[in-house]
């Protein structure tokens, strides 16, 4: 498939029929938390820095904070790419426990 070949279509795991119970929704906060730590060591890692504003020149970027300091927004999108990877593991048949 070509670069710009526009035949890709994207073909998610269905989740829609998956509910989560509160234990799994804290569990979810937890991964969303550590998502953004291993996106901001990486960051780091590369030679970024805190910027009010974002600059891919001066590797300079608003969101090298913490998790909890994050702009509700940002904290959504950790959140959703968890939530979405939870389901995923219930919906292909695993079970998801705490020790």
């Amino acid at each position: 498939m070509n670069k710009g070949d526009s035949m890709y279509r994207p073909n998610p795991i269905d989740t829609t029929k998956i509910s989560l119970g509160s234990d799994i929704m804290a569990l979810s906060e937890a991964l969303a938390k550590n998502t953004h730590e291993i996106w901001a060591s990486k960051r780091i890692a590369d030679g970024w820095s805190y910027g009010d504003i974002r600059d891919d020149e001066k590797k300079l970027h608003p969101c090298l904070i913490p998790y909890e300091k994050l702009p509700e927004s940002e904290r959504e999108y950790d959140r959703a790419t968890s939530l979405e990877s939870l389901k995923a593991i219930l919906s292909l048949g695993y079970v998801i426990r705490k020790k």
